[in-house]
């Protein structure tokens, strides 16, 4: 018996190490007390599923209300809170609440010390249709060892987040307008947490990355941040911008058995039915077009309502082009292999119905004659495959189709033209690292042997900690990444003096661009490849008004 109790407290005494402890109280700007958790190892504090705004039913398609209050102290432990979003084939079909507007914040135990920390503050992808700010994808333990406070959100996605319809009640944007909330929030509340909230860093990647590309363009989020990093994703790029926004609507209400055209009807029908209904409810898929091309609902160019702020009202190229932004030191940069993670999506069904025409006619272009559409969609076609065929054996090829015209080609036609009306720094940077932190390339069927480079969303993990793989992979690479991002929310360079490696800024008179590889290298005048050029050319003369 006493031998048993002896081993039970010993264990008790083990395991303890393992459970969080409860942090002080902190006190938000109108008075309302929340409480977070130490960290395992009990080197930060965190605070998740903290209220920051209201997506309640009455705010739904529109922006978010007033974050809610709550009598005594808030236990800010609650993890993996996601915004609704589909879950094909697994189960359940469909994850999240309605009301799910929940910001987690991450702080070094020394934030308490006297001189507020940088804080950074991560938007998440996902196509704007899934995805969360959880710390089961997005870990903090990298970066706040570095010493910054990190923020991390939940937005609304898909119908749910970006149905616009032009009327006052579902004006577009509103996952938009709650990342805003988010900041605003950040503003108010991040000296609880040790956080400066003169010195805000946004960063992001994919649509977060095209999030951050569009703050840079919104008047609602001036002052809202000074620095900021976009990763694989521009407001510049197809994918992050519906012309036809009524058109899916449309389409969503007929995948319903809705032959409705009118957005007012479309409204109140989308707000009589049940919210897992109408984001678990799929549009068909267009025969013949690329997979990432399946984005029904994402930002849209507002129209301008009576008694309601925009997001934006102009379409991201013209605003760049204007100089019509908030001009702020950026980071900029893709990965080499961007579409080896979309490919990899494919089947032999998919590909034996792969139409480079279909395909080419979801881009912002306007051709002037169908045959010289036609003639466009053969060139491209020759580009990226030569007369091998359009199979799973030559995924490879096929693979930057995929990625060079949604990722590649924005951030350089986005890195252009802030050269052209920005005298902030711009830094340039392409992540080519192959290491076996990256997941997405693995996950997607390629090797380090079949497929050279980094893949879609690649780099995240060199950033953030991701359960359940080991913090002992790859540590060189995750030391590199994590000083580089921080460097630059500290002191507004990644390589600050005394770095022992300087990463410039690229200009128009001297294109520099950092490649992140096994070495470090500083490229000048980089090189882009012939189909990219021939995108840039394209855009040059087709671009859609």
């Amino acid at each position: 018996m006493f031998v048993s109790y002896k081993w039970l407290v010993l264990w008790s005494l083990w395991a303890s190490r393992f459970v969080r402890q409860p942090t002080p109280v902190r006190q938000l700007q109108d008075g309302s007390l929340v409480r977070g958790q130490y960290s395992v190892d009990s080197s930060y504090q965190r605070y998740t599923g903290i209220p920051y705004a209201s997506s309640e039913h009455k705010y739904r398609f529109k922006a978010p209300g007033p974050a809610p209050k709550w009598d005594g102290v808030f236990e800010a432990t609650r993890e993996h809170i996601r915004c609704p979003q589909s879950n094909f084939n697994f189960l359940p079909p469909l994850l999240g609440t309605e009301d799910c507007l929940t910001i987690n914040v991450y702080s070094p135990n020394h934030a308490w010390d006297g001189t507020p920390l940088p804080v950074m503050v991560f938007i998440h992808g996902g196509g704007f249709k899934e995805g969360s700010g959880s710390s089961l994808l997005y870990g903090p333990d990298f970066l706040v060892a570095k010493g910054v406070v990190l923020v991390t959100f939940n937005y609304r996605l898909n119908v749910h987040g970006f149905l616009c319809l032009g009327i006052k009640d579902a004006p577009g944007n509103a996952g938009l307008k709650d990342q805003v909330a988010a900041l605003k929030w950040v503003q108010k509340n991040i000296r609880a947490f040790g956080g400066d909230p003169d010195n805000v860093t946004i960063f992001g990647e994919s649509a977060g990355g095209a999030s951050v590309s569009y703050h840079l363009l919104s008047p609602m989020s001036k002052g809202l941040f000074h620095r900021a990093i976009a990763q694989s994703g521009s407001s510049v790029s197809a994918f992050a911008r519906k012309r036809d926004p009524l058109d899916q609507a449309v389409a969503l209400a007929k995948a319903m058995g809705l032959n409705i055209n009118d957005p007012q009807q479309l409204y109140e029908k989308f707000m009589k039915m049940p919210l897992d209904e109408l984001v678990s409810t799929d549009i068909p898929r267009g025969k013949g077009r690329l997979q990432f091309a399946h984005l029904p609902f994402v930002p849209c160019t507002e129209q301008s309502i009576d008694g309601v702020e925009p997001f934006i009202t102009d379409s991201p190229f013209n605003m760049f082009s204007k100089g019509d932004y908030n001009k702020v030191p950026v980071i900029i940069g893709s990965n080499s292999e961007e579409g080896y993670y979309f490919a990899g999506l494919d089947t032999d069904e998919t590909l034996s119905n792969l139409s480079f025409e279909r395909s080419v006619e979801l881009f912002d272009l306007e051709f002037p004659t169908e045959d010289k559409m036609k003639e466009v969609a053969n060139n491209l076609r020759k580009m990226y495959m030569g007369d091998d065929e359009i199979s799973l054996k030559n995924i490879v090829k096929l693979s930057r189709f995929h990625g060079e015209p949604y990722f590649n080609l924005p951030d350089n036609i986005e890195t252009d033209l802030i050269l052209k009306t920005s005298d902030k720094p711009v830094y340039k940077y392409e992540f080519q690292y192959s290491g076996r932190r990256n997941i997405p390339k693995f996950i997607s069927g390629f090797t380090f042997r079949s497929a050279p480079g980094a893949t879609h969303a690649d780099e995240l993990f060199y950033l953030f900690t991701l359960f359940p793989i080991p913090i002992m992979f790859e540590t060189e690479m995750i030391r590199t990444m994590t000083t580089l991002w921080t460097n630059f929310a500290k002191y507004g360079t990644p390589t600050p003096e005394g770095s022992e490696f300087s990463w410039p800024p690229t200009s128009l008179a001297l294109p520099t661009r950092l490649d992140i590889k096994d070495q470090l290298s500083i490229v000048h005048n980089p090189p882009i490849t012939d189909t990219v050029q021939y995108w840039k050319q394209l855009y040059d003369e087709y671009r859609a008004p």
